[in-house]
């Protein structure tokens, strides 16, 4: 009986997976047997004899690769019609396509307490509301929904990506002027729906990559990128009957960079910078405040560039900074003569901005300003240009602070100004010469998905003749991403 139990043993060991027992391990199991009394001392030398003759040497290096090689070789080749999780994220891997799904939905309760529609209130392209009562609302805020789908494949070297962007907003919208139009506060309506992002990306590590379709500018991008009201509501651009989003700062310290057809190029990441070029859609001057002029040939593309440098970290570092710069220019060329010029004479907007970021532990400060003339003020290219055409200079910058408790709850605060000035010789006292906000807010972050938000937001508008508007905006809410 006993010389049974060591053959099984010895057995057992024999057949571990991997290999054959480690011969310190069998011995010490058989010298254990023998001083419990289990073995005798001509069984124990029995099983140790059997042991040396039954275990096989184990094979070469040489044929252990050989065996793994022969083994991949003999696998079937992966079927190109599978379907499979991804790793991570909402999407799946058909055959050799990435196929994922992202987006976000948010929405806030908003009071809005504006000044009265007065005479002295009027400030023409003044981004302070004005009203004759206090007003509430739902809606969106400065982000209206999004829903992504992303096919991301490599063929030939290549990395190829495809990329459509939906966004559509929570209120009901009048149609006239597009998706993002105004409010229509009443039954019945329905809202916009944003197309904004469809674009196709090709490129490799070594050569960077080339973007081609619509998608964000160069100018302008992390100025909102990076504004903490970019996921609350900021300045709401009136607040009556509200439109797919709210304003949040822009043309309160940066102009919009837009949604606009492109064809960029950007480099490969070298010690920590990138840099980007590429050719834009051309755009109007528009007299967005009715006090402007307006400029509609399209000549010659706008052009928009950039560098971009971040800090090389590694995951524990507590400090992490960003600093960034970009132009965009464009001839802004009259149409005919009823135009801000006669025809076939043009005027060149050109905007510059910078700006850094630093995060030192659970702290975030960033700074940003621009400067640009015929460049105007919220929009790229809204009021520009004088009614006769002359190129107005303006200005603008934002400074904010954020600080994050137990990783869940973060404080922000900023304050933002633009500036726009008037043409020389021109006289224009209704024209805005300032908007300029105090914003604050708390998030905390619920799960990985809902973040809950409140913000109380101060906005004034000042025109050159002295004329001011102000407004004071509560909002409350909640954005979730997935």
């Amino acid at each position: 009986m006993a010389l049974f139990l060591g053959v099984t043993a010895i057995s057992g060991l024999a057949c571990l997976p991997g290999s054959m027992a480690k011969a310190d391990t069998t011995d010490d199991l058989l010298a254990k047997l023998l001083a419990k009394g289990i073995l005798s001392q001509q069984e124990y030398d029995q099983l140790k004899q059997r042991k040396a003759v039954e275990t096989p040497p184990p094979p070469p290096p040489a044929a252990v690769a050989s065996a793994s090689a022969a083994a991949v070789a003999a696998a079937p080749p992966p079927d190109p019609f599978a379907v499979r999780m991804t790793e991570k994220g909402i999407g799946v891997h058909v055959g050799p396509v990435d196929v994922t799904l992202s987006g976000e939905i948010n929405g806030y309760y908003v009071h809005d307490s504006p000044d009265s529609v007065a005479p002295n209130h009027v400030v023409a392209g003044g981004l302070a509301a004005v009203g004759s009562s206090e007003n509430s609302s739902i809606r969106n805020g400065l982000l209206p929904g999004n829903f992504a789908v992303e096919l991301k494949t490599q063929q030939e070297g290549f990395d190829i990506v495809a990329h459509f962007g939906l966004y559509p907003g929570l209120n009901s919208v009048s149609g006239v002027g597009g998706a993002n139009s105004a409010g229509a506060a009443h039954a019945l309506a329905t809202s916009g729906i944003d197309f904004r992002q469809q674009y196709l990306t090709v490129g490799t590590p070594s050569m960077g990559t080339v973007k081609v379709g619509r998608d964000i500018g160069l100018f302008g991008q992390q100025a909102i990128l990076n504004d903490f009201t970019l996921f609350g509501v900021g300045s709401t651009g009136g607040n009556v009957a509200p439109s797919n989003t709210s304003l949040g700062r822009i043309g309160i310290g940066y102009v919009y960079t837009d949604f606009m057809p492109q064809i960029t190029y950007t480099t490969p990441k070298f010690s920590g910078f990138t840099a980007s070029v590429g050719i834009f859609q051309p755009l109007d001057a528009f007299n967005f405040s009715g006090q402007s002029g307006t400029l509609s040939a399209h000549n010659d593309p706008q052009i928009q560039a950039g560098v971009n440098y971040e800090l090389p970290t590694d995951a524990s570092s507590l400090l992490k900074a960003q600093l960034w710069a970009n132009v965009v220019t464009q001839d802004l060329k009259s149409v005919s003569a009823a135009e801000a010029l006669p025809q076939g004479r043009s005027v060149r907007g050109t905007g510059w901005d910078f700006g850094a970021k630093v995060d030192i532990a659970d702290a975030e400060l960033v700074a940003y300003g621009y400067t640009g003339d015929a460049l105007g003020t919220t929009g790229l290219f809204f009021d520009g240009v004088s009614a006769a055409g002359q190129a107005r200079s303006s200005d603008g910058y934002y400074v904010q602070g954020s600080y994050t408790f137990f990783k869940r709850f973060t404080l922000s605060g900023s304050y933002g100004l633009s500036r726009l000035g008037l043409a020389s010789g021109e006289v224009n006292p209704l024209l805005v010469k300032t908007n300029e906000s105090w914003a604050a807010g708390c998030k905390y972050k619920l799960t990985s998905w809902v973040n809950l938000i409140c913000e109380y937001a101060h906005t004034t508008a000042t025109a050159h003749g002295g004329n001011k508007a102000q407004e004071d905006t509560i909002a409350a809410g909640a954005i979730a991403f997935f």
